[in-house]
């Protein structure tokens, strides 16, 4: 599994951010930047709608045993570390 990129950023960092997500804006007063910026709203909705039913499909198409596999599968990288690290 690919590790996540991580900022080390104080509590006092993360509460700022936290709190100009809630107010959608610095603390200067100038707004957020659009993450959307750029991106065709459409295909955004589309990209949007299928994340949302994609796992619960997924578990509708596979049979029980196949979810337990793959369950098991997921359980075992989730707790084993990988070779080299």
């Amino acid at each position: 599994m690919p590790t996540r990129s991580s900022k080390d950023r104080d509590f006092a960092t993360v509460a700022r951010s936290v709190v100009e997500q809630a107010i959608g804006e610095h603390l200067d007063g100038t707004p957020l930047e659009d993450l959307n910026a750029g991106k065709n709203p459409n295909a955004v909705a589309l990209g949007r709608l299928g994340g949302q039913k994609g796992g619960k499909a997924r578990a509708k198409a596979l049979s029980p045993e196949q979810r337990k596999a793959v369950a098991k599968k997921a359980a075992l990288a989730r707790w084993h570390p990988r070779e080299g690290s």
